[in-house]
């Protein structure tokens, strides 16, 4: 079981990144928010990757449709390079925040340009030439290198039907957020049956979560605006079952998750920190002795 942190700071990701990598942090995950001002996933995982030798990097999660998956299969082609067995990437269908849905425009039906595309990029990523000629997508002997020297694992978010028969399919792991233990257990029930049904298995300790975490020393208002967006993203809900509120409730939270077969996990702090590098301490004395 490893857990890793979500949330980039604006200001410094460097010395974000060297606490991370100082600390023993398993790994970092940048999330994908075009309209505001946090680092691009991919230039910020290119950026860490120069910084670090060991920090595992990942995108959570990365927007396909609307990108160019050639370009992105390049993309992580060169990252993999400058990082072997240190990339982590993680996509999902669309943005989660309105603002930047409309930054992602696709030839046709979202859903079925995200399931051409991650076929797309998976071939790129493992064979040296690829002719595919789909509904959307068009490549004659087309490459990219360095080929990774083992297949790249490409990992899924979405917790709505469709999307675990996609994971199922097409997917060798689930990135939830915003889901109960009791919600993710049946999100592994569905991508197991789809994998069989599709003649696949995802890896026994392939499935992971976000956390989303207050952190100590946070304000009353602060806390009353993510429980209030964390109840309008999901009504259904008590959002104190979704948002750890301290590193206690983060423990307790990811001891329940481990105990419906989720092993890895994503921290994201949803208020002010008073110092990167001094978060960093407390996530690694905190969560740090969760790890196996």
């Amino acid at each position: 079981m490893r857990i890793g942190l979500g949330s980039v700071p604006h200001d410094d990701l460097g010395d974000y990144v060297d606490a991370c990598e100082e600390s023993g942090v398993d790994s970092i995950w940048l999330p994908d928010f075009a309209s505001s001002d946090a680092v691009d996933p991919l230039v910020g995982l290119a950026y860490a990757a120069g910084r670090t030798r060991r920090l595992k990097l990942g995108t959570g999660v990365l927007v396909l449709p609307g990108r160019n998956p050639m370009l992105v299969a390049a993309q992580l082609a060169s990252l993999v390079a400058l990082a072997p067995k240190r990339i982590l990437p993680t996509f999902g269908v669309r943005a989660v925040g309105k603002r930047d849905r409309g930054l992602y425009p696709v030839p046709g039906e979202r859903a079925a340009v995200f399931d051409e595309a991650l076929v797309v990029l998976r071939r790129l990523l493992s064979e040296p030439s690829v002719t595919h000629h789909g509904e959307f997508f068009h490549l004659d002997d087309a490459a990219v290198g360095p080929l990774p020297a083992r297949p790249l694992d490409l990992w899924l978010g979405g917790s709505a039907p469709v999307a675990l028969r996609r994971i199922g399919r097409l997917a060798d792991g689930w990135l939830g957020a915003a889901v109960t233990p009791a919600e993710a257990a049946e999100c592994r029930a569905g991508i197991e049956r789809a994998a069989a049904d599709a003649g696949r298995e995802i890896e026994d300790d392939h499935y992971g979560t976000n956390i989303t975490l207050l952190p100590p020393g946070t304000s009353d208002a602060d806390r009353a605006a993510v429980l209030a967006q964390t109840a309008q993203r999901r009504p259904d809900v008590d959002p104190a079952l979704l948002v750890a509120d301290g590193w206690a409730a983060a423990r307790t939270q990811v001891r329940a998750f481990v105990d419906v077969g989720v092993t890895k996990f994503v921290v994201r702090p949803l208020a002010p920190v008073a110092s990167w590098r001094g978060f960093v301490e407390e996530f690694v004395a905190e969560l740090g002795p969760e790890q196996t």
